[in-house]
């Protein structure tokens, strides 16, 4: 059990978002594939997107400090990074799927990796950075 102290930490709650938008991701992604079959990096696009949208609301409201920022402009920030976040992971499931010849599971295995490490870098010190102003006040 996660101790409530260690939810004090941006990098926990992020990790927390990220299992459940994982699970979103890789249900929705085995959904498709496997009852509509529907392609593997078409399915895993709207995995993607649905994720997406959770894990913004979560974010903004639960992992990251309000930044005084507007919602408004902060959801394109998101939506941008989010966006290089799905080519990367479409351009992964490609490769694996198409070059490599790898199961899509293996595919969203190694998106699952590398794609939120990068999201979280951009969320962290673009999205929902405190500007430094504030950070002085906090401390």
């Amino acid at each position: 059990m996660i101790r409530r102290s260690y939810l004090k930490y941006p990098i926990i709650k992020y990790g927390i978002v990220g299992l459940l938008g994982t699970g979103i991701h890789v249900g929705v992604l085995v959904l498709l594939v496997e009852l509509f079959a529907i392609p593997a990096v078409t399915a895993t696009t709207i995995g993607f997107i649905v994720t997406l949208l959770v894990s913004y609301v979560l974010n903004r409201n639960w992992t990251f400090e309000p930044t005084g920022e507007g919602s408004r402009t902060q959801f394109l920030k998101y939506l941008l990074v989010c966006t290089c976040g799905l080519l990367l992971n479409a351009a992964l499931m490609y490769v694996t799927i198409h070059w490599i010849g790898w199961s899509y599971l293996i595919g969203e295995v190694l998106t699952t990796i590398i794609v939120p490490v990068h999201n979280y870098i951009w969320n962290r010190y673009w999205i929902f950075s405190v500007p430094q102003q504030r950070q002085k006040e906090v401390s």
